[in-house]
């Protein structure tokens, strides 16, 4: 379609439109119009204001109770529809089927709405639901007022040729609709294969999630291909664009590549896995999540930190759960020389070994360390299961450890200086004057 052609369309439909207008039946029509949208209205607030939609046929199977429900939510859109059906008839057989033509495209347009909020109801992203109702109704609109096949063919009329590739505004709708499509899809396939890969208990958490993100990688880019195959998109056709990609690859996204291939290097060597207690830097936490990207580190004070991938690779990582749980807990203090070490070293044991957390079958050891200045130091360690709340069980056996010293007589040192002047005077600040 040129130029030329639309412009006769468009006015042909004006001169259409012109006529509609013109007669008195149309405003009769579109009175009727408006009286069954203001009736709907009212319909629909004395509904929701008497049914209570949560508790609404909770013993009916589940499709008829979700037809119902939508209905109901829809009661505006189906009492209009139902009305101006009857008027429909009403002045169908009244008088010229001509004279009810707007009533008929406002029940067809009507009873569309209804299917398609019946058929988006599956759908729980509101986005997307608001998305394709709206464009479903649109093409449903063309359709009923006769207009969708011109509407295809001056979509298709204006194009752009880049090597093979014939690229038009009807082309790049067909194509959005079927990636939607497709990615909706691949998006429940992959969620139902991760629940039951999380579900096998033959397989580490690691390696769990390293084939949920395969398959989902797998099925993205297979639903990719096969909507570009299917809106008639040679795919060599692109092949002119895949070194531009490289380079940007390369260039502007090599973080993100480092990430995503390091990311797969930590699933599949299992050095860190979620749950894991690790240590990054500055930062101590478990391991509440692995994505492409990053892994997250959930701390004990609510915060998480997001570190990339790259960096546990690259960087030293410490994983106090890599092999096992089992934690040694390293204490030092001193004393002074008043104290005997043997009986510190006891006591410090029997205080060690008393804490519920700590290992029975590894007793606790207390070795003297060092003649320091200010007293003796001593290095106390033992064994506690896990290593969560490590802080907290030093803190119980520092505790213990000062009142059995207190019980004891044993001092713990602290510093003390004593300055000894030996003859002389101390010095005096004196004052100079200097004369005018």
């Amino acid at each position: 379609m040129d130029l030329k052609d639309f412009m006769e369309f468009v006015q042909t439909t004006a001169r259409s439109v012109g006529a509609e207008v013109s007669s008195p039946w149309f405003y009769l029509q579109f009175g009727l119009i408006l009286a069954a949208a203001g009736i709907a209205y009212a319909a629909e607030a004395a509904l929701r204001s008497r049914v209570d939609m949560t508790s609404l046929a909770m013993r009916w199977p589940l499709p008829l109770r979700h037809f119902v429900r939508v209905m109901l939510s829809s009661a505006s859109t189906a009492v209009f529809t139902l009305l101006v059906i009857i008027s429909r008839v009403v002045m169908y057989h009244a008088t010229w089927p001509s004279r009810s033509y707007l009533l008929m495209v406002a029940a067809k347009l009507g009873f569309a709405w209804l299917v398609i909020r019946l058929v988006t109801s599956v759908l729980r992203n509101a986005f997307i639901v608001r998305l394709v109702s709206i464009t479903a109704w649109f093409l449903a609109a063309l359709s009923i007022l006769g207009q969708l096949d011109t509407t295809i063919e001056l979509l298709d009329s204006y194009a752009i040729v880049l090597g093979g590739l014939r690229l038009t505004p009807l082309l790049a709708l067909k194509t959005g609709a079927l990636l939607l499509l497709a990615l909706w899809l691949t998006n429940i396939a992959s969620n139902f294969a991760e629940s039951r890969i999380n579900a096998t208990t033959d397989l580490t958490p690691s390696v769990q999630v390293l084939l949920a993100k395969i398959i989902r990688i797998g099925l993205l880019t297979v639903a990719i291909v096969i909507a570009l195959g299917t809106v008639g998109i040679d795919l060599s056709a692109l092949a002119v664009f895949s070194g531009a990609v490289g380079v940007g690859i390369g260039i502007g996204l090599q973080k993100i590549v480092a990430n995503f291939i390091s990311g797969i290097i930590l699933l599949a060597d299992k050095s860190v896995k979620p749950g894991d207690l690790v240590t990054i830097g500055d930062n101590t936490g478990r391991i509440s999540a692995m994505k492409t990207r990053y892994i997250s580190v959930a701390a004990g004070d609510g915060r998480e930190f997001l570190v990339p991938n790259e960096d546990l690779v690259t960087q030293k990582v410490v994983n106090w759960t890599y092999t096992d749980k089992n934690t040694l807990v390293k204490i030092a203090f001193g004393t002074n020389y008043d104290a005997d070490p043997r009986l510190v070293c006891t006591l410090a044991a029997e205080t060690a070994a008393a804490h519920p957390r700590a290992q029975k079958g590894k007793p606790p050891s207390c070795i003297l360390t060092e003649f320091a200045e200010a007293g003796m130091k001593f290095s106390l360690t033992f064994w506690i299961a896990d290593p969560d709340g490590m802080d907290k069980v030093k803190s119980d056996v520092m505790l213990a450890l000062w009142d059995a010293f207190k019980r004891e007589g044993i001092r713990v040192p602290y510093p003390v200086r004593e300055i000894r002047i030996r003859g002389g005077a101390l010095p005096v600040e004196t004052t100079v004057e200097v004369p005018n």
